[in-house]
């Protein structure tokens, strides 16, 4: 049985895990995350994630994201969760670094939901990295939102992780078979 300063998981089927986050002087709250290989470089991978104008070609789960990557500037993406009506939300990027995150924070009913949603490439070789996709959800009903939607965000991100995947190495493929200059 977990402790005051334990963190709690909860696990169901398929890896869908819920993390209490925090602890480590990060946000605190409820965190739902889905990993995936990618047989590409960080930069490529990257370069996918950058182009917000043509998520419209790949990313089930924001069909169109507009606006500029730029620290404290807003996003404006229309979210498609499994079973859900599209929504459009206007997150505020928090952080980003080429080749490596992308972060953006969200309030939501009247700020008793807060997120913060992170986009992570973690380079493993030179050709292949880790895609990590999550959210951590806080406030006062931080809890209740991960519970009740948990399982599409997950099915959500699982969808967006996998789609970058395709893309990614689709394009890691089309640049190394391309001819070079080189002699």
């Amino acid at each position: 049985m977990p402790g005051i300063n334990q963190p709690k998981t909860f696990t169901t089927a398929a890896g869908l895990t819920f993390k209490k986050a925090g602890g480590g002087g990060g946000p605190g709250g409820e965190k739902i995350e889905y990993r995936v290989g990618v047989q590409a470089p960080a930069r490529v991978v990257w370069a996918v994630i950058a182009d917000l104008e043509a998520w419209s070609q790949w990313n089930p789960l924001y069909p169109k994201a507009v606006g500029p990557l730029s620290i404290g500037k807003p996003l404006t993406l229309t979210l498609q969760l499994p079973d859900e009506a599209p929504e459009t939300i206007r997150p505020v990027v928090t952080d980003w670094t080429p080749d490596s995150l992308l972060h953006w924070k969200l309030t939501l009913a009247a700020g008793f939901v807060r997120t913060v949603r992170y986009l992570e490439i973690d380079e493993l070789a030179e050709e292949s990295c880790i895609f990590s996709n999550g959210e951590i959800l806080g406030g006062l009903m931080g809890r209740y939102v991960a519970r009740r939607m948990g399982r599409k965000m997950y099915r959500g991100f699982e969808a967006m992780g996998e789609a970058l995947k395709v893309r990614a190495e689709a394009k890691w493929r089309a640049e190394s078979r391309s001819p070079t200059s080189s002699s």
